[in-house]
C-alpha cells in the first residue's frame, strides 16, 4: 500500500496552521475547567442558565478533539508514504500503544495531580492512541477500504441511539467504551477506577476519514485541486448538519428548540452532542474545518508562524498545558485563601480544585493567554530541536 519512494516533498504548512489553532482554543476549555467558579456545578451549554459568552466559550472548543483526530489521521497517511505498509502498521499500533500509556499516567497526573492514581482519565489521547491501534491493522488492506469503514462509523455510529443498550456486565463495559464514554465510571476496587470520557468508535471513524484525505496533500496534487477538494468536501459536510440538523432526524440524540430569543435559538441548534461525538456534532466542527484548511494553503504571515509553531509540536503542547493550567490552579487555590483541608474534594478526583472554587469568565481568559504564551518558547525550542535531530524516539513525541 505505502510506497517508500513517494515521499511529501515538504510538510504541509495548513495542517499545522490549522492544528495550531486548535491547539490554543483547546487550552481555554481547560482553563476554564481548572479556573471558573461553576465548571463543575453547571454546564455551560445549559441554556436555562448560560450567558453567551459562557455558551461561546464551550462551544467554540468542540471543534478541537475532532480536527485533532482528523488531521492525526491526515499525517498518519503522510508519514506512511516513508515507509512500506508493515513498518507502517507497526509504528502506528506501537504509537498507539505509548499514547494510552501516556493518557493513563502523564495526562492522569496532569489533570488529578494525584500520584495515588485513584481514578485513571480516558479521554481525547486514549482515543487517539486506540484509534491509531485499529489504523495500524487497517493499513494493510488499501485506501478505499478505509475510507468506507470510516464513512460507516462515523455516519452509522448514531443507529446505537435506537437500541436498546445493556444495562450490565460485561456487554455493558464493552459498549460503554467503544460507543458511549460520556464520563462513565468503572471502578475496579472501592477506591479506583477508570473514568471513561471518549468512547473510542466515533473518534475511530474521525481518524479513518482524516487518513484517507491524506491523498489531497500528496506532492502530486496540485494545490488548486486540494483547494477544490477540501472546499468541496467542507462545504458539502457542513450543509449536511444544517439539513440534518433542521428536521431533528437522524444524527443526534438531543434535537433542536426554539427559545426565547433569536440567538439562543441558535444556540440550541448548534448544541449537539459531544459524549460520545454524534454525527451532527462532527459535521458541524469537521465541515468548517476543511473550508478553513482549503483558504490557508498559501497564508504567510507572522500569525500562521506563531500557529505551526504549536501546530508541530501537539503533543508537547497537550502535556504541558495541563500541567501548567494545574500549577497555576494550586497558585490560585492558596493565594485566594482556601486551605489544605480543601485539597481532596470527594466529589471531585482533582487535586486543589474543589467544586466550590473558580472566578469569573474574564479571570478564566486571562490565565488562558498566559498559558498559551508561556508555552510558547517550549514549544519553539522543541521545534527547532526536532528539526534538527533523528533519534528514533522523537517520532513518538
Amino acid at each position: 500500500m505505502s510506497n517508500p519512494g513517494n515521499q511529501p516533498a515538504k510538510r504541509i504548512v495548513s495542517i499545522d496552521i490549522l492544528r495550531g489553532a486548535v491547539m490554543i482554543i483547546m487550552a481555554l476549555d481547560h482553563v476554564r475547567d481548572f479556573f471558573h467558579i461553576h465548571a463543575f456545578d453547571d454546564d455551560p451549554t445549559n441554556l436555562a442558565t448560560t450567558t453567551p459568552l459562557l455558551f461561546f466559550t464551550r462551544w467554540i472548543t468542540h471543534f478541537c478533539a475532532p480536527v485533532f483526530l482528523f488531521l492525526s489521521g491526515t499525517s498518519a497517511f503522510l508519514a506512511g508514504q516513508k515507509k512500506t505498509t508493515k513498518e507502517h502498521s507497526i509504528f502506528l499500533i506501537k504509537r498507539g500503544l505509548w499514547l494510552v500509556f501516556v493518557e493513563l499516567i502523564v495526562i492522569t497526573l496532569g489533570w488529578t495531580f494525584n500520584p495515588l492514581y485513584n481514578v485513571f482519565i480516558l479521554q481525547v489521547i486514549w482515543a487517539i492512541g486506540c484509534s491509531m491501534i485499529i489504523l495500524g491493522l487497517l493499513v494493510r488492506t488499501s485506501l478505499p477500504v478505509i475510507f468506507i469503514t470510516g464513512l460507516i462509523i462515523t455516519a452509522g455510529h448514531n443507529i446505537i441511539d435506537y437500541i436498546q443498550p445493556p444495562q450490565e456486565g460485561p456487554a455493558y463495559v464493552v459498549y460503554t467504551i467503544l460507543f458511549k464514554g460520556a464520563f462513565a465510571f468503572f471502578p475496579y476496587t472501592a477506591q479506583r477506577g477508570f473514568l471513561d470520557v471518549y468512547a473510542i468508535l466515533p473518534w475511530t471513524g474521525v481518524m479513518l476519514l482524516g487518513y484517507a484525505a491524506g491523498k489531497y496533500f500528496l506532492p502530486q496534487v496540485t494545490a488548486g485541486k486540494r483547494k477544490q477538494a477540501l472546499m468541496t468536501l467542507g462545504i458539502a459536510t457542513t450543509l449536511l448538519f444544517v439539513v440534518l440538523r433542521f428536521i431533528n432526524g437522524y444524527g443526534d440524540p438531543k434535537p433542536w428548540a426554539a427559545q426565547t430569543s433569536v440567538l439562543y435559538t441558535i444556540f440550541s441548534f448548534v448544541n449537539t452532542t459531544k459524549y460520545p461525538a454524534s454525527l451532527l456534532y462532527l459535521c458541524m466542527t469537521i465541515g468548517p474545518a476543511l473550508i478553513v484548511l482549503s483558504l490557508i494553503g498559501h497564508v504567510q504571515n507572522r500569525v500562521s508562524a506563531i500557529l505551526i509553531t504549536y501546530g508541530r509540536v501537539p503533543f508537547l503542547y497537550y502535556v504541558l498545558h495541563f500541567y501548567l493550567i494545574h500549577l497555576f490552579c494550586v497558585i490560585a487555590f492558596f493565594a485566594s485563601g482556601h486551605g489544605v483541608h480543601e485539597i481532596i474534594d470527594p466529589n471531585l478526583p482533582f487535586l486543589f480544585r474543589p467544586v466550590k472554587y473558580g472566578f469569573d469568565l474574564w479571570v478564566v481568559y486571562l490565565v488562558w493567554i498566559i498559558v498559551v504564551v508561556v508555552l510558547y518558547w517550549p514549544c519553539k525550542w522543541f521545534n527547532r530541536y526536532r528539526a534538527t535531530h533523528r533519534q528514533w524516539w522523537l517520532s513518538y513525541i
